[in-house]
């Protein structure tokens, strides 16, 4: 059985001396550890806040900078293929004034050249009834 005498007395004070040099040599050491860990921790979670915060921010600007670069890109393309159609028109309307005129031209030169063939015809066939006429008739006809 348990008897109760001077010796819990001693025990007591003996376990008071220990966690009193315990507290000192272990406890305190290792709270500070703990407490220092604890603050690192948060410092790290801290500035880990602070670079996703800084991330996000310059991903939502560039995702602006790119849209708004879009917009450009897609504004100087309409303005391109405007210019492009204008021009287009441009050139496909001096190319017709040309095809035009060269038309015209060609239509001259070929009315010239038939009434130059209508008129060396019908030299010739004067000749040739004059010809004809006199074999025919079997003299000269002047």
């Amino acid at each position: 059985m348990i008897e109760i005498n001077w010796t819990i007395l001693l025990q007591f004070v003996n376990f008071l001396v220990l966690l009193t040099v315990l507290n000192f040599l272990l406890y305190r050491p290792l709270r500070g550890m703990l407490e220092k860990r604890k603050e690192t921790i948060e410092d790290s979670y801290r500035t880990a806040t602070d670079l996703k915060k800084r991330v996000e921010e310059k991903v939502a600007s560039y995702q602006e900078k790119l849209q708004e670069a879009k917009l450009k890109g897609n504004q100087e393309k309409t303005e391109l293929r405007k210019k492009a159609a204008e021009e287009e028109a441009g050139v496909l309307a001096e190319a017709r004034q040309a095809a035009s005129e060269n038309l015209q031209t060609i239509q001259r030169e070929v009315a010239a050249d038939a009434e130059e063939s209508r008129r060396r015809l019908r030299e010739e066939s004067q000749a040739l009834a004059t010809q004809i006429a006199s074999k025919v008739l079997g003299r000269k006809i002047a």
